[in-house]
Parts: structure tokens; C-alpha cells; sequence
């Protein structure tokens, strides 16, 4: 992804959808702007692992980097979410995109444990791809898939 023009009128509502994709799963997300991506992408991932039920207190993080391509970005956030579920059990429940363009993305972002007794889990998700990874300009806005691999 190259060059987006920052010019563009947002239309699309951001949101979510699950795909399936051979043996993995994958998603795809629509908004109007690059930083509206962000939170549905983050509530897609939790999708896919399955119904979370957040408890506890909160704690701040904070994803930032840059990169060269925004879809990179895009992916390497999520990958970053999926290490903090299975290392740390903590899910993001707020969240604040301040940068999102060709090459950087800031997040500021709260966290809660998951309660393993009142999740539903529905799959493992072992890693975010870069196969078939893009964000692309629509009508309206942006579309953003990646693949999982479950």
C-alpha cells in the first residue's frame, strides 16, 4: 500500500467480517479512515478465538512503530495483540489510534485479564500471516484482510 491520499471522504461504518480461508481463517475489515481499522480489527481477532469475557483491573500498553507499509503495521499490531492474549491472558478493551498512515501507527490501549470461566473459546489462533495480507483504498474508505492461522 503506497501513497494513500489523505483527501478521502469516510462513508464506509467500520466493521468486520470472518472469512474462511483453506485451513485458516481469515478477516476482513471495512471503515472510512486507516485509523478506524484498528478496533474492528482488534474486536475481529478476539472473534476468532471466541467470545472473551474480560475481568480485573485494567492496565495501559501502547503499540507503536514504523514501518514501511501500512498493511505490516496493520499486522504487526494484531500480532502484538495475539502475543499479550497468550503470554500475558489479557485482551484489549479500549483503545486510542492517534497514528495511522503509510508508515506508522500509534495505539494507546487498556487491557483486562481474561476470565477463562466465562469465555467461550471457539479456536487457537497460532499466528497473523502475511499471506494475502493488504489494506486497500474502497469506495467510501478502506478494506484491510489478513489471514490467521488456526
Amino acid at each position: 500500500m503506497r501513497g494513500f491520499a489523505s483527501g478521502y471522504i469516510a462513508t464506509v461504518e467500520p466493521s468486520f467480517e470472518i472469512f474462511d480461508h483453506t485451513a485458516d481463517a481469515g478477516i476482513r475489515v471495512r471503515a472510512g479512515t486507516l485509523p478506524e481499522l484498528i478496533e474492528p480489527a482488534t474486536r475481529g481477532l478476539y472473534s476468532v478465538i471466541g467470545e472473551l469475557a474480560p475481568t480485573g483491573d485494567e492496565e495501559t500498553g501502547r503499540f507503536e512503530r514504523t514501518d514501511s507499509e501500512a498493511s505490516e503495521l496493520f499486522r504487526d499490531y494484531l500480532a502484538e495483540l495475539l502475543l499479550l492474549f497468550e503470554c500475558r491472558h489479557r485482551v484489549v478493551t479500549g483503545l486510542e489510534v492517534s497514528a495511522f498512515d503509510n508508515h506508522r501507527l500509534d495505539v494507546a490501549y487498556r487491557t483486562r485479564c481474561v476470565d477463562a470461566d466465562r469465555s467461550v473459546y471457539y479456536r487457537e489462533v497460532k499466528a497473523i500471516t502475511y499471506h494475502e495480507l493488504a489494506i486497500c483504498p474502497v469506495e467510501g474508505g478502506f478494506e484491510a484482510t489478513v489471514i490467521v492461522d488456526i
